[in-house]
């Protein structure tokens, strides 16, 4: 990636946003905020995985790791994939982690709800609501982690770590040097009601990609909730400092923009940058 700090705009126009109608108080469900021996594993057990045909010496294989296949052809690149609040059942999440297969790299994205009685909300809540989450997430990197290095086909050399919105949150927090870069999907790496701080990691020279929509419901003016009327909705204020840093701002795209074009575009150039060496 280029050694500088670039914000690439996607369209010439300038961005008007509406008036955000005011929010209506959001709520809780579940109360655990901690995994349990038995989650720990199962998190992993249950996480999505995907394969590149050179691992697998024939095809590109999806399913979950603990029916990962046995017998392995090569060690391979590979991205940790930390979803967001509604867990794994997006389609979106498995035609990337597919996508990404087809370009050679392994993904893993660990199941934060293995977790039973897991704490899930509608926003707004407290944000200490939101911390005991980020804090469970965090602990997810680590696992999966973990798992790697015990993994048959990666290469633990070529390991960058990957996240949407509640994910996106704890990989911009995760300042360890085991990843060779980062990507942080629809989050703004900013202060506002869904942090107590925003508190984002600059692993100095180490690559990091924000890929975000100009009109994002959670992080950008667009949200009458947003906590924060400096808000510019992007993590380039967070990465000065960070001369391998780029933001990809997508114009009018939905908070899940992860299969959209211009993210694997964005996506794609990482990956060859920062894996493929």
């Amino acid at each position: 990636m280029k050694r500088v700090l670039v914000v690439a705009w996607l369209a010439l126009a300038p961005c008007v946003f509406a008036q955000p109608a005011p929010a209506a108080p959001g709520t809780l469900k579940g109360t655990a905020t901690a995994h349990t021996a038995s989650s720990r594993q199962e998190a992993i057990a249950n996480a999505n995985l995907a394969l590149p045909a050179a691992a697998t010496g024939g095809t590109v294989w999806f399913g979950k790791w603990r029916d990962a296949p046995r017998a392995v052809s090569a060690r391979v690149p590979v991205i940790v994939f930390m979803h967001g609040s509604s867990g794994l059942g997006l389609k979106a999440i498995e035609e990337w982690q597919r996508w990404l297969a087809s370009l050679g790299v392994a993904s893993v994205a660990p199941d934060s709800f293995a977790l039973p009685d897991r704490l899930t909300y509608t926003s707004p809540v407290g944000k200490d609501i939101y911390e005991q989450i980020h804090a469970l997430r965090a602990s997810e990197i680590a696992l999966a982690a973990a798992a790697l290095r015990e993994a048959p086909w990666a290469d633990l050399s070529r390991m960058a770590l990957a996240g949407t919105s509640e994910g996106a949150t704890a990989v911009a927090r995760h300042g360890g040097d085991e990843f060779a870069g980062r990507v942080i999907y629809a989050w703004s790496c900013e202060d506002n009601y869904f942090v107590d701080a925003h508190r984002t990691a600059i692993v100095p020279d180490r690559p990091v990609l924000n890929v975000i929509s100009t009109v994002d419901p959670f992080f950008s003016k667009t949200n009458g909730y947003i906590g924060n009327t400096a808000a510019i909705g992007h993590c380039g204020a967070a990465f000065v400092g960070n001369r391998n840093a780029a933001v990809v701002l997508v114009p009018g795209a939905p908070h899940t923009l992860i299969g959209l074009p211009a993210a694997r575009y964005a996506t794609a150039g990482f990956v060859r940058e920062v894996l493929q060496r």
